[in-house]
């Protein structure tokens, strides 16, 4: 279904994307119990943000506590969504799913198709952050990230800057926000589109030509921009 770094817990903070570091382990979750679950959608946000292995699976990455899905105890986080009222969801983009719901109408009541990741390994500690202890000779610093690409060769590439760093968790959180997402490859790339443009009006101009199709709104953009330019001055 999906892979975890450095944790064999069902932690979709740690979810496996389109860069590992050199030192990383990765744990593989597989196919555990299929269920179909109906939900009355009683207010226009459901509570859920979504993300996706890349693959075509689109999985529950956060709950919002007190929100319609958090009273619904059989949906869990990792759980993927298979199916909503019956429409398959294999080989949807999360941003799909997420738009899918939010079209859904308020006052009715929907079904969810889920499967989720079976539970094993409960008794394995998470991977401590120094890594395996002994004094053998280590492979490299661990500054390096692996770059997955579905086209092309993977590639070894110097981490983010500190600026870079926060810029892609600034715009992270609003895509969260706009779009009940979070996709730090597609915030990176935001990033790197925005930083030297000199106004919010040719950050617009950029993604419109590389990701045109998501339709960005006016304000997130400028919420955008706003994020890049607090980064680059240090305003966290």
């Amino acid at each position: 279904m999906f892979c975890t770094l450095n944790t064999h817990k069902v932690d979709m903070d740690k979810l496996l994307g389109g860069q590992i570091g050199l030192e990383d382990f990765i744990f593989a979750h597989v196919k555990g119990q299929r269920k179909e679950v109906e939900v009355f959608k009683s207010e226009d946000a459901l509570g859920l943000t979504i993300t996706d292995n890349g693959a075509g699976y689109a999985f529950i990455k956060r709950i919002k506590e007190g929100s319609v899905i958090d009273h619904i105890h059989l949906i869990s986080v990792g759980d993927m969504i298979e199916a909503i009222n019956g429409q398959s969801l294999l080989g949807c983009r999360h941003y799909e799913v997420a738009r899918l719901l939010k079209e859904l109408p308020r006052g009715r009541t929907f079904t969810l198709k889920l499967t989720e990741p079976r539970k094993a390994f409960d008794m394995i500690s998470q991977r401590s952050a120094g890594g395996r202890p002994g004094s053998g000779p280590q492979l490299g610093t661990g500054r390096g990230t692996l770059r997955l690409r579905s086209r092309g060769p993977a590639t070894v590439e110097d981490l983010p800057s500190a600026f870079e760093e926060k810029a892609i968790e600034k715009v992270d959180d609003l895509l969260e926000s706009y779009m009940g997402i979070r996709d730090t490859e597609l915030a990176a790339t935001m990033v790197e589109l925005g930083k030297d443009k000199r106004n919010p009006d040719e950050l617009a101009e950029a993604l419109d030509e590389r990701l045109g199709d998501f339709a960005f709104p006016d304000e997130f953009v400028f919420d955008v921009w706003g994020a890049i330019g607090d980064a680059k001055v240090g305003r966290y």
